[in-house]
């Protein structure tokens, strides 16, 4: 036998090695993991997969939590107990997102309001509702209320942005790269998984006690390839990418006369430092579109800036979205 064939096979066997550890691993810490951060609400079936819905709270009308891109349902932690005082309150995992099954492809706007549509008449959750959407969840509850408007009575919008969004071309090709990425991370993500290196990579996120609950549940749920694969999904149909994202805007129309309050970030860009002119110029026009978008969108809408906070409001301003929802709430118990 020559030495290069026993080289060629002492490098196989280390990799066979290597693998039978990572799997071993990664089996290992799923099942610590599994009873670390248990299924908070319960799987519904929605037609050949389910999804997860977490529901607190008695009155009416429902509280609908609608998250953000990558945020799980548990990512509505810091608010939801505080809507459950008053009324009924409802968060739930995108399929591909926490304790849901994956879905259809691709992930659009118009398919994620069928589903929560499903979602809710299979869970016994009946209308009216308030809907509350943070960022990408800002289109979709929008796409929502366009589908199925006769069971809306209001809406918060939470970061959602303003409908036209033209990024700078420094800006812009930064955004490119990372939806390449994103497309790149897709294609990696089962075999990753698999052998334990998406696990070992996010011990720190996960295994940190030090960290906040939410952190570390949010950075668990994230490892699976269905999360991966969801997620550049809706990524890839944003408006800013994808011609039909802004289609499905448009075909969602108005609210008409409903109770809508938007709420607009006080810090940065996203929470990004404002490099350069381009971003000081995107900013003014991320904010100056929403305050509009609030009028446009109902005669009732009013726009609200934040203070001390980035984009991500629910983990450092939920007292603001609570206080939004009590006022939409109000006004809807009113009429």
């Amino acid at each position: 036998m020559t030495r290069v064939r026993i080289l060629g096979l002492m490098i196989l066997g280390l990799l066979i090695l290597a693998a039978i550890i990572g799997i071993s691993y990664r089996a290992i810490e799923a099942s610590v993991d599994a009873r670390r951060f248990p299924q908070e609400g319960k799987s519904v079936d929605i037609g050949g997969y389910k999804l997860n819905i977490d529901c607190t709270g008695q009155g009416t009308p429902t509280v609908i939590l609608e998250a953000g891109l990558e945020v799980p349902a548990s990512g509505w932690r810091l608010v939801q107990p505080d809507i459950a005082k008053f009324t009924r309150v409802c968060s739930y995992d995108r399929a591909g997102y926490g304790w849901s099954d994956p879905g259809p492809m691709p992930r659009t706007s118009t398919q994620i309001a069928t589903e929560l549509h499903t979602l809710l008449q299979n869970a016994g959750e009946k209308p009216p509702y308030v809907l509350v959407g943070h960022s990408f969840g800002a289109v979709n509850v929008r796409v929502y209320n366009g589908l199925y408007g006769s069971e809306i009575a209001g809406m918060v919008l939470v970061e959602g942005g303003p409908d036209e969004l033209k990024l700078p071309a420094s800006i812009k090709k930064l955004s490119d790269a990372d939806l390449r990425r994103r497309q790149r991370d897709r294609a990696w993500a089962p075999i990753r998984y698999s052998l334990g290196i998406t696990r070992f990579l996010a011990r720190k996120q996960i295994d940190d006690l030090a960290l906040p609950l939410v952190n570390r549940e949010s950075s668990y749920v994230r490892l699976k390839p269905q999360f991966v694969e969801a997620t550049t999904s809706e990524v890839e149909k944003l408006a800013l990418f994808d011609p039909r994202g802004r289609q499905e805007l448009e075909a969602a129309g108005t609210l008409g006369d409903k109770p809508l309050i938007v709420l607009i970030a006080g810090t940065g860009m996203w929470g990004l430092p404002l490099m350069s002119q381009d971003w000081v110029d995107l900013r003014k026009t991320w904010v100056d579109g929403q305050m509009q978008l609030a009028h446009q969108l109902s005669t009732r809408g009013k726009s609200s800036i934040v203070s001390g906070s980035t984009h991500m409001i629910p983990y450092e301003r939920p007292d603001a979205i609570v206080s939004a929802v009590r006022e939409v709430y109000a006004a809807v118990k009113s009429n």
